[in-house]
């Protein structure tokens, strides 16, 4: 019930592939491992893909990919990059939040509005998170996809919404 609400509430066909290939992926498993993501079956997203994986001992997330388009809007790859070092300091607390209950619940984040305010380079656009676990049970890496049009200046109303984030109970 869970994926198929998720699933419901994605405008963008590209990040509906997406989603939809993550729950291919998955098989029996109630989450994909790394290795079971097919990138020739989702190729023409790649550039809008990226993925984080997440080290329990440390409590730490690393990037393990950015698409063209993601690494466009950072300025720079994040593989191997300690999330830390990503984002801002001031927004990195409830990032890092956000993509921990991804894991940890597990659950599915969709998100639309203002995906990259937190970086001054204001896109809006659409935003999928999902949880990834290499034992296909236990979290320790999220996969998700961005979609977003820059905008040179969002609008007074825009900028006050920001990202409306929505969970979804992983089934």
């Amino acid at each position: 019930m869970s994926f198929d609400a998720f699933e419901r509430a994605i405008v963008s066909p590209a990040l509906k592939a997406v989603a939809l290939h993550w729950n291919q992926a998955r098989g029996a498993g109630r989450m994909p491992a790394w290795s079971d993501i097919r990138p020739a079956a989702i190729v023409a997203h790649l550039p809008i893909i990226w993925s984080y994986r997440y080290d329990s001992t440390s409590d730490t997330f690393t990037g393990r990919l950015a698409g063209e388009n993601i690494t466009a809007i950072f300025g720079k790859s994040f593989r191997g990059l300690p999330m830390t070092e990503a984002y801002p300091e001031s927004e990195y607390p409830a990032l890092f939040a956000r993509q921990k209950r991804t894991i940890l619940e597990p659950a599915f984040m969709h998100g639309f509005g203002i995906v990259f305010g937190h970086l001054n380079r204001y896109g809006t656009g659409e935003r999928v998170v999902m949880p990834l676990a290499d034992d296909h049970e236990h979290g320790d890496g999220i996969f998700g996809a961005t979609e977003y049009s820059v905008t040179d200046q969002p609008t007074r109303e825009a900028l006050a919404a920001g990202e409306t984030v929505e969970w979804f109970a992983l089934d």
